[in-house]
């Protein structure tokens, strides 16, 4: 999974560390000393349940496993007009999947 972060049309800023060249030689000259002083802390990044969920998802891809027999007998009793829709069950799921997504309750 490539991801790419632009800077969507913002000006592009200096970074921490580079040289511009127009900075007085006094404040490039502190910039080591700061540095040497504090050590530098390694990035990390911390991923949630779900984004490891459809990472792990993405990863599968098209090998994920599928009951075709599962899916055979509902396409079936949907030909048939059998299949049953649980309107309340459906709600309830979506507004579980609302709120875990960060939604607010509006009812």
């Amino acid at each position: 999974m490539n991801t790419t972060i632009t800077n969507n049309g913002l000006p592009k800023l200096p970074q921490a560390g580079s040289s511009t060249g127009n900075g007085t030689s006094a404040s490039s000259a502190a910039a080591p000393e700061a540095s040497a002083a504090a050590p530098r802390s390694a990035d990390q990044l911390q991923l949630t349940d779900s984004a490891r969920a459809l990472q792990e998802a993405a990863r599968l891809g098209d090998a994920s496993p599928i009951d075709a027999k599962r899916v055979e007998q509902i396409r079936q009793s949907l030909a048939d007009g059998s299949y049953k829709i649980d309107a309340g069950k459906i709600a309830d799921r979506l507004l579980a999947m609302d709120q875990q997504l960060g939604g607010t309750d509006k009812a």
